[in-house]
């Protein structure tokens, strides 16, 4: 079943490059997703559906290297997300454009040993033709997947969200897929995962841009 949500915040779509904060308050830049534009759950989905579309917007919220954060959404089996960051959207830079935070964390602390529900990511600049990156959610390191790196940022702990050395999360550069920029942002789970219902899947945490605020 296919869920179409409404926007959770005032901004309305394709504003230019500073989101207005709290309707009509400061300006202030906004380098996260801003919208869920549509969630198909797959089998064993379930958790954080009833928070959506807050929990899958704003910044991550980390629980570290040894435990997975909850302030997420479960795809299920073969389920998808898709998001949309206004303002800014996605601009291509130096380096990686775009961090994906899911809730991976590593089984005794060995980086060589992470809990991971790899999940392919894609984007798109008009919402309608998307560019997936190759994801091979087979062994590790899972190269090209979300949902690998443990979540370091967390509000309030002064790690920086649009980081990829520091924030945690899986980086990915649009340069990869020939595109300058993008907007929407669609997570699919890959079916690679054993977890049981509710937490079935891929769980979202938040994206960030990592070029949109100056």
């Amino acid at each position: 079943m296919r869920v179409l949500i409404a926007p959770a915040r005032c901004l309305p779509p394709m504003l230019v490059a500073v989101a207005v904060a709290a309707c009509g308050g400061a300006p202030e830049c906004d380098p996260f997703a801003d919208r869920v534009v549509s969630f198909s759950p797959g089998a064993g989905a379930g958790f954080g559906q009833d928070r959506l579309p807050d929990v899958a917007i704003g910044p991550p919220v980390g629980g570290g290297t040894v435990a997975g954060g909850t302030d997420v959404v479960s795809l299920g089996a073969g389920g998808e997300i898709v998001v949309a960051l206004d303002g800014a959207g996605i601009p291509d830079g130096p380096g990686p454009d775009l961090i994906v935070f899911e809730n991976a964390f590593l089984a005794g602390g060995d980086p060589s040993r992470p809990f991971a529900e790899p999940g392919a990511v894609a984007v798109s600049e008009d919402g309608v033709t998307f560019h997936e990156f190759p994801c091979d959610a087979v062994a590790f390191p899972y190269a090209g997947c979300a949902g690998i790196r443990p979540v370091l940022s967390s509000p309030g702990n002064g790690i920086d969200p649009t980081d990829p050395a520091a924030a945690g999360g899986d980086p990915f550069d649009l340069a990869d897929v020939g595109l300058r920029h993008a907007r929407f942002v669609r997570m699919r789970d890959v079916g690679a995962s054993i977890a049981a219902p509710p937490t079935a899947g891929f769980d979202l945490d938040a994206v960030a841009a990592v070029h949109s605020c100056p």
